[in-house]
């Protein structure tokens, strides 16, 4: 690997370890070729993210996030050079020539950014599924190519050819968890993720923009409503598990199990959302990752498969 490149991927993991913790511990486990490779597609995320959060006029968002389609169009064409200015697009573009990622993911993320700008608010579960597989599906997709997937021979044997289809999935349940995690801060930034229309059945149609229910809201209602349904959407993605190697198995499912704990945390205190931001102390996120690389939960999920057929 060239200096340029080398330095390149060193910036994207700095990014990655200063801005997504729960992300930045689950490829830890990955081996260098491909943490490399996931830091500088959550290098480019974050950049398409930042834009979308940030304080700029929507016009100027817009043009920002054009700018930025155009940098992966060029990486797309084969154009970014080692020396390029442009660290991320220099260790993305390396990344795209070592694996098969899909790069449109990257185009359906901005599409979901986009999404935000414009403000768009989603009246039932499908609406809101269409923009999660946008900034999250398509984030399991990219991974995909990075991860590759690997033959699971013996009974009940999960089909390859659907693992696009379950990395989405799980990439759904991930953000319909961050969705529930960050109601108050999303609320903050007069920003509304949760269907209208489930909004409407649980009396919590007035928001949160307070951080306090307005009377007869039935908030716990709601929130198992969508913890429901999020276990559901992992209970479908977890069958990548078995697909996977061992080490790249063991990335998904720290990065799942965190989050599926956070969720089991939500479900037990709905209202700790409305004051707070809900995390995982380190020894509980280390027990996540150990839980992995044993292979327990691409087993168990094995398992679940033999059963289901017989």
């Amino acid at each position: 690997m060239s200096a340029p490149v080398s330095a390149a991927y060193s910036y994207c993991e700095a990014v990655t370890g200063s801005q997504a913790r729960n992300f930045a511990y689950g490829i830890r486990l990955l081996p260098t070729d491909k943490r490399h490779a996931m830091s500088a597609l959550y290098a480019f995320s974050r950049r398409v993210d930042d834009i979308g959060d940030g304080s700029l006029p929507t016009e100027a968002k817009f043009a920002r996030l054009e700018e930025t389609r155009a940098v992966l169009g060029r990486i797309r064409a084969g154009e970014v050079d080692e020396d390029d200015t442009d660290p991320v697009a220099v260790a993305l573009a390396h990344a795209a020539r070592r694996f098969p990622i899909p790069l449109g993911g990257l185009d359906e993320l901005i599409d979901g950014v986009l999404m935000d700008v414009r403000g768009e608010t989603y009246e039932t579960w499908d609406d809101l599924k269409t923009y999660c597989r946008c900034v999250a599906g398509a984030i399991g997709r990219l991974s995909l190519g990075v991860f590759g997937t690997v033959n699971a021979p013996g009974p009940g044997a999960p089909d390859a050819a659907r693992a696009s289809e379950y990395a989405d999935t799980l990439g759904l349940a991930l953000q319909l968890t961050n969705i529930l995690r960050d109601v108050r801060e999303d609320a903050a930034n007069g920003r509304t993720y949760l269907p209208a229309e489930d909004l409407a059945k649980f009396g919590c149609s007035e928001g949160f923009r307070a951080g306090r229910l307005s009377a007869g809201a039935d908030f716990a209602g709601l929130v198992h409503h969508e913890v429901r349904r999020a276990r559901s959407l992992f209970a479908e993605g977890y069958r990548l598990l078995p697909m996977l190697d061992r080490r790249s198995g063991a990335c998904v499912a720290a990065m799942a199990g965190i989050y599926r704990r956070l969720l089991d945390r939500i479900e037990r205190e709905p209202e700790a959302v409305l004051r707070g931001r809900v995390s995982l102390p380190p020894h509980e996120k280390a027990y996540v990752a150990v839980r992995g690389l044993s292979g327990l939960d691409a087993r168990t999920v094995s398992r679940q498969a033999v059963r289901r057929r017989m």
